[in-house]
């Protein structure tokens, strides 16, 4: 499988190194626009081949498109980080812009690509690569939520002294501060999150504190770095992983929408099967009818950005 990163980066690098050490890739591209920076990261993974187990990947360094011929997957992470004194509108135009022009330029090379839009606002950028291009909408992913999810799952296993991998749950709508958690999907161990807590003589998990726990894990990591890394460069590998694999796993990843859950023409994080076709279904969970309304206030935030990114850059909303 040939897969291009585009941003050489810090998250752009992790998901490198992550498909180095744990992926089967025949070839990976790292795309850049300074060629020197690609080129000095995959000379420097470059010896690490002889003193791991992992595939002998063959790597290229780039700025040229043309080098994505053929790409099965390709992972977009470039983009502006937002300054001091910006509004979340200034990041989206700025990277909507950005991302639709890379993913055109990918288009040209790597049509039947799955993209993964991992450049913030994620959500937002998606809808505009979604709308703006020619590919399904099932191969338009947002990293979406993947990432809030590990928080949370991370977060839960502390309180209950468990590997993470024994809680479920997920985070949903758009990644950052507008999402939530659905409190019925809690479980751990397989048991009901109250049911383990009372068992256990633990303090049963209040939903409302573990999301705002959830929200404030990235903001403690940007206060303390300025960027969060690690988690997000997983997040995306593992989608990655379910879509090299066929796994048909499900994802709380983010795509556009076309009437579920009543939705339309939004980018949210929803229980999504990811396999070799890239998003495949979206899973239709019994929300509660405070939970639905969650979903449509979300939406409606989430529309209210994209119309006013649309307004400034002329970028189109709806698909063509």
């Amino acid at each position: 499988m040939k897969i291009g990163v585009i941003g050489a980066g810090s998250v752009g690098v992790g998901v490198c190194n992550y498909l180095l050490t744990l992926g089967s890739v025949s070839e990976l591209v790292l795309l850049d626009k300074d060629l020197q920076r690609a080129e000095g990261e995959v000379f420097d993974f470059r010896h690490t081949a002889a003193l791991t187990f992992s595939k002998n990947t063959h790597l290229v360094p780039t700025d040229d498109y043309l080098s994505l011929i053929g790409a099965d997957i390709v992972v977009i992470t470039a983009g502006a980080q937002i300054k001091q004194g910006q509004t979340r509108i200034d990041l989206a135009e700025i990277n909507s812009r950005i991302g639709v022009q890379i993913a055109k330029e990918v288009e040209r090379v790597a049509p039947n690509a799955t993209l993964i839009v991992v450049s913030n606002p994620c959500d937002v950028v998606a809808h505009f690569i979604a709308t703006n291009t020619n590919y399904p909408r099932s191969r338009v992913i947002s990293s979406g939520c993947v990432i809030d999810t590990a928080r949370l799952m991370s977060i839960v296993a502390n309180r209950v002294n468990l590997d993470p991998k024994n809680v479920f749950g997920y985070v949903l709508g758009e990644h950052g501060s507008h999402c939530f958690t659905p409190k019925s999907l809690i479980s751990i161990a397989g048991q009901p999150a109250d049911y383990y807590c009372d068992t256990h003589h633990i303090e049963r998990i209040c939903a409302d504190e573990l999301l705002d726990s959830v929200k404030q894990a990235g903001y403690e990591i940007f206060r303390r770095k300025q960027n969060t890394t690690h988690g997000i460069s997983a997040s995306v590998f593992r989608i990655i992983q379910a879509i090299m694999i066929d796994e048909r796993s499900v994802l709380p990843v983010a795509t556009l929408l076309r009437g579920e859950y009543g939705l339309k023409d939004v980018v949210l994080s929803l229980p999504t099967v990811v396999g070799k076709n890239g998003a495949e279904a979206i899973l239709q969970h019994p929300f509660s009818e405070e939970e639905t309304a969650t979903l449509q206030m979300i939406a409606q935030q989430v529309n209210t950005v994209v119309e006013q990114v649309a307004d400034i850059t002329g970028l189109a909303m709806n698909k063509v």
